[in-house]
């Protein structure tokens, strides 16, 4: 049957909620986003934290995994814990959250039609009674996604350059270079998901030229572009 894959955008702002089947001994990529995510795996509640390499989806036995996956820098609030603290991690909900708060969502995920629509409920509830995320870095995650420099980032967003550092490891999990890095990735692999050929991709995405993009998806993605399509 093959892996299959949907994703349609939340009631949350930037947030989409999305599904993943897995065949049993299949292995689908995970690349870094800059997100976190909100799952449902094997009947439990986890966060997985902003990645700085790929690893592979958790159903190695096949399966399903349901999930809301918050836009970069809007988690932390929401979660209540420090990006940094969850980076290259997956984590039960239940160490971050009140034990008994995390029973009472797990039982309520578990008896729902639509686990997917259940962690989007439990995110909107959860983001009503929170502050909402850092504006500043909300926008400087706007202004890398559209291609915009870390300098000039820090300027329009009126950061030193060692400000912007500490409050993109709380936002992000990372610095803002490497947040940049990852967005462009992700920006050039839409484009050659849509056909763009390699060479152009690169270009538009902001790329030096084909081989800065394929040096990029060696090191955060430890494979080649047409290994990654032929996988995903």
């Amino acid at each position: 049957m093959g892996d299959r894959y949907e994703e349609r955008a939340s009631g949350l702002d930037g947030a989409k909620v999305w599904t993943l089947s897995v065949d049993p001994g299949s292995v689908h990529p995970v690349l870094p986003d800059g997100c976190m995510d909100l799952l449902w795996i094997g009947g439990s509640l986890l966060v997985a934290g902003p990645d700085t390499h790929a690893g592979p989806a958790s159903v190695s036995d096949g399966g399903s995994v349901a999930g809301i996956r918050f836009a970069p820098g809007t988690a932390p609030a929401l979660l209540g814990v420090p990006a940094h603290e969850l980076r290259d991690r997956r984590i039960a909900l239940a160490g971050l959250w009140p034990d008994a708060e995390v029973r009472e969502l797990t039982e309520r995920v578990a008896s729902a039609a639509d686990p997917a629509t259940a962690l989007e409920e439990i995110a909107l509830r959860r983001a009503a009674g929170t502050a909402p995320p850092d504006p500043v870095m909300t926008f400087v995650a706007a202004q890398l996604d559209a291609g915009r420099s870390v300098a000039d980032t820090a300027r329009s967003a009126g950061l030193g350059t060692r400000q912007l550092h500490r409050r993109s490891l709380t936002a992000f999990g990372y610095g803002p270079k490497t947040l940049a890095r990852v967005l462009r990735l992700q920006r050039a692999l839409a484009l050659v998901r849509s056909g763009t050929p390699y060479a152009d991709a690169a270009l538009a995405a902001g790329c030096a030229d084909q081989a800065h993009l394929a040096r990029e998806m060696r090191e955060l993605a430890g494979t080649t572009l047409t290994g990654y399509l032929a996988a995903s």
